[in-house]
């Protein structure tokens, strides 16, 4: 559950970056590094153990690594507790201490590395999908992409046009939910038709079912002016 753990660096670069460093602090020490594919490690199995380093958020850690030593008959470790580096130059919404997941934070908007060509998609015309809850600016960041030049196709715009009247999804909505869905000027009264299928999955199913490949036809002609346009 770690916070962008796609950026976090491979297990063997992180070993040897901390031995590196180990023995930079004290070379004459012996140091076993050792993966931990459990919440506790070595640390309640290892009888020549004698003491656990903690800091200010693992000391609780640091306890239930003694509580489940004496359950397996070793004696207690000494805890030593470290505080923790602030980091002065941290913002708003970053932890307070100097922390991992901060730094990759900052590493967001970079490219880690160059594009790869895949030969299985055709080099043109290149598709992004932009999605996301309401306000988290799905709109300015489509604004950007415009200004760079690229084709902007919405697909909430095509929602409501398949909805509209002539439009390819009208009829079999209007014959599957019933004439009362429809207003006097025969649009598709969309609050009626949204208490007719939400709440209910499998009235849902049938409206996507009908709506759905309705926009992704639509999303694919535009692709195809997208790509005629250059």
């Amino acid at each position: 559950d770690k916070v962008l753990r796609e950026l976090i660096e491979p297990y063997e670069l992180r070993a040897a970056k901390l031995r590196e460093f180990l023995e930079d602090i004290k070379p004459s020490l012996c140091y076993d590094i050792v993966p931990l594919v459990d919440p506790y490690g070595p640390s309640v199995t290892d009888p020549d153990l004698q003491c656990l380093v903690v800091s200010e958020e693992t000391r609780r850690g640091g306890e239930a690594v003694n509580k489940k030593r004496l359950e397996n008959g070793l004696p207690e470790l000494s805890l030593y507790e470290i505080f923790l580096v602030k980091d002065p130059d941290h913002s708003q919404n970053e932890e307070e201490k100097i922390s991992s997941s901060s730094l990759r934070q900052r590493l967001l908007g970079t490219l880690l590395r160059p594009p790869r060509q895949d030969p299985a998609l055709p080099l043109r015309p290149y598709v992004i999908g932009l999605t996301g809850g309401t306000g988290s600016g799905k709109t300015s960041i489509a604004k950007l992409l415009g200004h760079l030049g690229a084709f902007h196709i919405d697909a909430d715009a095509l929602g409501h046009a398949v909805y509209a009247p002539g439009g390819p999804a009208y009829e079999r909505v209007v014959a599957v939910f019933g004439a009362e869905i429809v207003n006097e000027d025969g649009t598709i009264n969309r609050k009626v038709l949204g208490a007719k299928v939400f709440g209910n999955q499998d009235r849902l199913k049938s409206l996507t079912d009908i709506v759905w490949p309705e926009m992704a036809r639509m999303v694919k002609e535009q692709i195809r002016e997208a790509d005629a346009q250059g």
